[in-house]
């Protein structure tokens, strides 16, 4: 089933480099998804673009757990370690991507309601 159907959080990826037994989550935060956006990173554009944005999708991905990992350590591990995407992996990478997005709607993808401490008239 679809995540949207029944509102199941989306597991991160976790990569690791077999030689070197290092492992790296990727995943997104609210903090790690206004850092893509301030680099002017678009999610629609992926599909435009893809030779240029799904290598920075990629790279964005470590941001939450990785801060430290450069553009330059991220490109070599996609290209060189991982050699381009398997199935699904962008597909999934998208979903993260987007699970950031539910804390700006007070509605849960169920319908119902968030339990709000404030009450909002209008």
């Amino acid at each position: 089933m679809a995540k949207n159907e029944v509102n199941e959080k989306v597991n991160p990826l976790v990569i690791t480099i077999n030689e070197t037994k290092e492992k790296f989550v990727l995943e997104f935060s609210r903090e790690s998804v206004k850092f893509a956006e301030q680099r002017g990173f678009d999610i629609n554009d992926v599909g435009k673009y893809p030779m240029t944005k799904i290598p920075e999708l990629f790279y964005y991905a470590f941001r939450m757990h990785h801060k430290n990992i450069s553009r330059e350590r991220a490109d070599r591990i996609f290209y060189d370690e991982l050699n381009g995407m398997p199935d699904g992996m962008l597909e999934r990478l998208g979903l993260l991507y987007s699970e950031p997005f539910e804390a700006l709607s007070a509605i849960k993808e169920d319908g119902e309601a968030k339990n709000s401490r404030v009450t909002v008239e209008f």
